[in-house]
């Protein structure tokens, strides 16, 4: 294995392996047949970032989010998004103590390790701006004062892309936040089959034991922020990022904030290969995860019913991939 972060940098990479195999057997216990999905929350995961799951009901969308939160001992809060919810039932609020006759501040279920919030498009649009600060600076405000998000922090929310009625489209600056769309996708044959044996007498959740600690996860995510990003890498993903501004078939391209998605995903893309330098397939894989939720089509796309993923995909096979370095 090339080094470039030296001896100790070797072994937090392999520790990082070991603990990221470990979770994904123990989540993959639970959601059978689908190995990319679960990769791709782990990279989330360890590059410090969000993830939106995004599909049809009943394929395992709050499965998945509680599998990978029971797989960590950590902190773990549910919203249940609804359209009668507040702001503060997220954040918390300020109650007065008639004992200290003084207000004293009560944290709302942001105040976790790992968030899940089920059907977030369920909100209205000012409760679902009760994530934005936490999402992107980690720390919460209320009354005036800022409360800080003990690490790790991940928010894994759901959403039903079919059932329209009842739902508020999610604003763009809290889809630019996600650093991850993913879509489970039906089973196959044989893992749908598999599943009706373990979850038709039991229910394997309630068996899953955490298999990682907090701690862990906070020295793991240290390890990938030392994975190596040559020059000519950099360049691709700014390359790739520019493109999307710049296509006809796009009315909205990638932001600042995707072009650093996509370097810090990629950067923990690589580490679950055990590898402590980011090569271009790491990007082109990421690159539809990360950057096609953020982009809007242009009306003559709509009408030619091209998605941002066909877009992007497009523009990943005409880009140059860069010189080796």
């Amino acid at each position: 294995m090339v080094t470039h972060t030296g001896q100790s940098a070797d072994r937090s990479l392999d520790e990082l392996v070991d603990v990221a195999r470990q979770v994904s057997a123990a989540v993959q216990s639970v959601i059978s047949g689908k190995p990319d999905a679960v990769r791709l929350a782990l990279t989330v995961l360890l590059a410090e970032g969000h993830i939106l799951i995004e599909d049809v009901p009943g394929v395992g969308k709050t499965m998945l989010a509680k599998s990978l939160a029971r797989s960590i001992d950590c902190s773990v809060r549910r919203i249940q998004f609804t359209p009668d919810l507040l702001p503060s039932d997220i954040t918390g609020v300020s109650a007065f103590n008639q004992e200290i006759r003084e207000f004293e501040f009560k944290p709302g279920p942001i105040f976790a390790n790992v968030v899940l919030g089920d059907e977030i498009n369920r909100a209205s649009p000012k409760t679902q701006s009760a994530l934005l600060e936490s999402m992107e600076e980690r720390q919460v405000t209320v009354d005036g004062k800022t409360y800080p998000l003990n690490p790790p922090f991940m928010v894994i929310a759901t959403q039903n892309p079919v059932e329209m009625e009842g739902t508020y489209p999610l604003p763009e600056a809290q889809r630019d936040r996600f650093m991850i769309r993913l879509s489970i996708g039906y089973p196959d044959r044989e893992s749908e089959l598999s599943m009706l044996d373990s979850h038709g007498s039991s229910e394997p959740l309630e068996d899953l034991k955490p298999v990682a600690h907090a701690g862990d996860i906070r020295a793991l995510v240290a390890a990938v922020r030392e994975v190596h990003v040559s020059g000519p890498i950099r360049q691709y993903i700014i390359d790739l990022v520019t493109a999307t501004r710049s296509s006809a078939e796009l009315r909205l391209g990638a932001s600042p904030r995707a072009a650093l998605h996509l370097m810090r995903a990629s950067r923990a893309y690589a580490a679950l290969d055990a590898r402590d330098f980011v090569i271009p397939d790491d990007v082109q894989a990421l690159a539809v995860p990360v950057l096609a939720h953020r982009l809007l089509p242009s009306t003559a796309a709509m009408v030619g019913r091209e998605l941002p993923d066909q877009i992007l995909n497009a523009i990943v096979r005409r880009l140059p991939l860069p010189s080796r370095q």
